[in-house]
């Protein structure tokens, strides 16, 4: 797949941050694309078809009526997510199995209800995970689990269709958007600790991962991001040790004082 000319798309959680951005960007390049989210509407011309992609009963009637309304399939963008603060010293909560269940479960059900139709295509799928997937922050688990959760669902079902199906993950870092608003509401904002990044280099990033010739396994967003990429691969220690120290300074400057959810981490730290 080298063009999106004419391609068929679905793309999941049309109405958020990137999946506007991507309706828009996929249409300008003669993609056809529908939307999956909770709510039904139309981005620029894309009809979006209401479906809780939690929801496995209801997942597979959803991509059915897109790939009718498409003709058949090409390309699946796993892009609907949810962020929040949980604690891994805390038990998990509501917030944290909401995630696990939109950023991996809503994932798998859609991937799996579009295997035929992309199969017959030779199409692809680009799971837009997060770097916090392999480089994860202290006081945001389910996050981070729930992305390093979508990157071996990715590997797996590489494994498995790869000889038909293009499998993709890319890896954005932080973006502005409503997905941190809980963390922010709950004292946990994460400036200092990662960069914002523009959302169009996000956009930019999946549809190269999608145009690209041979299938990419693992797309960075920034050339930062794959330095980050390499090192949590391959040093693992090594990036402990820099988010340790970098939490480590957060704390000491009082930064977390206002977030009750690290009174464990301002409590081991003596303050």
């Amino acid at each position: 797949m080298t063009t999106l000319n004419g391609r068929r798309v679905i793309v999941t959680g049309a109405n958020g941050t990137f999946g506007r951005l991507l309706c828009a960007r996929l249409e300008l390049a003669g993609a056809r694309v529908v939307g999956l989210d909770l709510r039904a509407d139309t981005v620029g011309t894309s009809p979006v078809i209401a479906c809780d992609l939690t929801d496995g009963a209801a997942v597979p009637g959803a991509v059915a009526q897109a790939v009718e309304t498409l003709g058949g399939l090409d390309l699946l963008i796993n892009n609907a997510g949810v962020g929040g603060p949980a604690p891994a010293e805390l038990a998990p909560g509501d917030a944290a199995r909401r995630q696990l269940d939109v950023n991996l479960m809503a994932a798998w059900h859609t991937t799996a209800a579009a295997v035929p139709a992309l199969e017959r295509s030779r199409g692809r799928v680009v799971f837009v995970s997060s770097r916090m997937a392999l480089l994860p922050l202290p006081l945001a688990a389910a996050y981070g689990v729930s992305k390093r959760a979508l990157v071996a669902y990715a590997d797996a079902l590489r494994l498995e269709v790869g000889t038909h199906i293009g499998v993709s993950v890319v890896y954005p870092s932080m973006v502005a958007s409503p997905i941190h608003d809980a963390s922010a509401q709950a004292g946990l904002s994460l400036q200092g600790v990662s960069r914002y990044e523009p959302v169009e280099g996000v956009v930019a990033a999946i549809l190269r991962a999608a145009t690209a010739r041979k299938a990419p396994r693992d797309v960075a967003t920034t050339g930062r991001g794959r330095f980050e990429l390499l090192l949590a691969r391959h040093l693992p220690s090594v990036t402990g040790a820099i988010v340790r120290r970098t939490i480590a300074k957060r704390v000491a400057a009082g930064d977390l004082d206002q977030a009750p959810l690290a009174a464990g981490m301002r409590r081991r730290a003596g303050r």
